[in-house]
């Protein structure tokens, strides 16, 4: 079982050893964040700090679905890294989120990347009202 001080470094360094996000596995994924969704939660990440990147994220699937090409999405895919930025900027809660987030969006280059990131990111903030948090 993971600690959760590194839990951070771990997803991190299971991201970057990916060749594509779709190449981590679900369960893993699911498992990952089970464990870093409380933690957000110890840090006191209210996801009220991070509903812009959210809503950004939600945009993003529904024009995935009306284009069909993640071309037409990439650029906006790469632009969601300063978003995070700016949330773990104003509020230090958000940056292991922001730090996880950015390994992920980093090996995002299809369609399949994409929807593996929207499910991690999901699976995270669900474990995290799931911990309670809001």
């Amino acid at each position: 079982m993971i600690q959760n001080n590194n839990i951070v470094q771990e997803i991190i360094t299971k991201i970057n050893g990916l060749n594509g996000l779709q190449a981590y596995p679900i369960r893993e994924l699911v498992n990952h964040a089970a464990i870093f969704g409380p933690y957000l939660k110890q840090q006191r990440l209210e996801t009220n700090q991070v509903r812009k990147f959210l809503d950004a994220i939600n945009r993003l699937k529904a024009d995935l679905t009306e284009k069909g090409e993640f071309s037409a999405i990439e650029t906006e895919v790469v632009l969601l890294k300063p978003k995070l930025a700016y949330a773990a900027a104003r509020q230090k809660a958000a940056k292991p989120l922001g730090d996880v987030i950015s390994a992920a969006i980093d090996q995002v280059k299809s369609i399949e990347d994409f929807e593996r990131l929207v499910q991690f990111i999901e699976s995270i903030i669900a474990y995290h009202k799931a911990e309670g948090g809001k």
